[in-house]
């Protein structure tokens, strides 16, 4: 499905006080959208993904699947600063004339929500069956059921929390610190900063598989050699991934959006704000995830109204949640079929 665009020539007004004279939301869709609207899943994407759900999240844009566009009418959008469409750092400032790049201003997740409202009126959607998403997906999620309680039917949380911990706060800034040290990183150009965010990369892997998956996966028949171990090639190629198809600029205001999140922030404390939720909600956590371990998915569990939780069995940490496809799609089938 080719990616749309929807352009907003109003001005968007950010948590941080500063306002960006317009707004472009990529998104994609899968499916029919009903007469009635009555059949929509709202897909909120995690950190480096796009709207293009099929893309990243293998085996669930398929018929019999939860996300089955022959049933569904699904809707991602990519969310605001990334790489993918929507306004971020490489966007034109019309201001200028210029590439926004290090002037980017600091955005929040509220700010990302406020973009995926715009694009929800535009396309005349006022409520959805479920609002499902993951890591800084299920952020947006929780957000969202916040802001407007009576837009989602059925929330998902998956392999996420209600605020960021210190924990995963400090490997966001061990991954700003090695794009910091690439020297090219300021510069006015578009591929300033890739080799630090290539090591960002490196850092942030450690973080969503953990000890028992490279345990697991990367093992070398050999253990006598000295040096070009699979761990290391392993490392190499997925920061180089990533520094091929994405964008520092955009990767370090979304690492400091990932560290801003707090559903309570203004409201009160997050066991209220959680209290408030009106939607039916499904909590997910993943046995082997150090990133968001199960513990903190506690406290969804402990104060949201209506809510109905699992843990998934894996050994590949927080990336389970794209890993364990046959597991997630029995859970929130079910969860629908309720």
């Amino acid at each position: 499905m080719a990616v749309q665009y929807a352009y907003f020539d109003t001005p968007l007004e950010l948590e941080c006080g500063v306002t960006l004279p317009d707004l472009t939301v990529a998104y994609s869709t899968y499916g029919t959208l009903a007469p009635t609207k009555d059949n929509v899943i709202w897909v909120c994407h995690a950190l480096t993904a796009n709207s293009e759900v099929e893309e990243w999240w293998e085996h669930t844009v398929e018929s019999g699947r939860f996300l089955d566009p022959k049933r569904w009418f699904v809707v991602c959008a990519n969310f605001l600063g990334s790489h993918y469409g929507t306004t971020g750092p490489l966007s034109v400032n019309p201001t200028t004339g210029e590439k926004w790049y290090g002037d980017f201003p600091e955005i929040t997740v509220r700010d990302m929500v406020h973009c995926h409202q715009r694009l929800a009126e535009r396309l005349g959607i006022e409520q959805v069956e479920l609002l499902i998403g993951s890591s800084i997906g299920g952020f947006q999620c929780m957000e969202w059921v916040v802001q407007a309680p009576d837009f989602a039917k059925r929330a998902a949380f998956i392999a996420t929390t209600p605020r960021s911990m210190p924990w995963a706060v400090a490997f966001n800034e061990s991954q700003r610190m090695a794009i910091e040290a690439d020297r090219s990183f300021g510069e006015r150009r578009d591929d300033a900063g890739a080799v630090g965010m290539a090591a960002a990369r490196s850092i942030a892997l450690l973080s969503y598989r953990g000890g028992i998956a490279y345990d697991r996966t990367q093992q070398d028949p050999d253990w006598s050699k000295l040096r070009g171990y699979r761990a290391t090639t392993y490392q190499q190629h997925q920061g180089e991934k990533l520094r091929r198809r994405f964008n520092a600029y955009s990767y370090y205001r979304l690492s400091q959006a990932v560290d801003s999140h707090n559903i309570a922030r203004g409201r009160g404390t997050v066991e209220e704000v959680l209290s408030a939720i009106k939607a039916k909600v499904l909590v997910v956590s993943i046995t082997s995830d150090i990133l968001f371990p199960p513990a903190d998915h506690e406290v969804m569990v402990a104060n949201i109204p209506d809510v109905e939780y699992h843990i998934i069995d894996s050994d590949f940490g927080h990336d389970g949640f794209l890993v364990e496809h046959e597991q997630l799609n029995t859970i929130i089938t079910n969860f629908m079929q309720k």
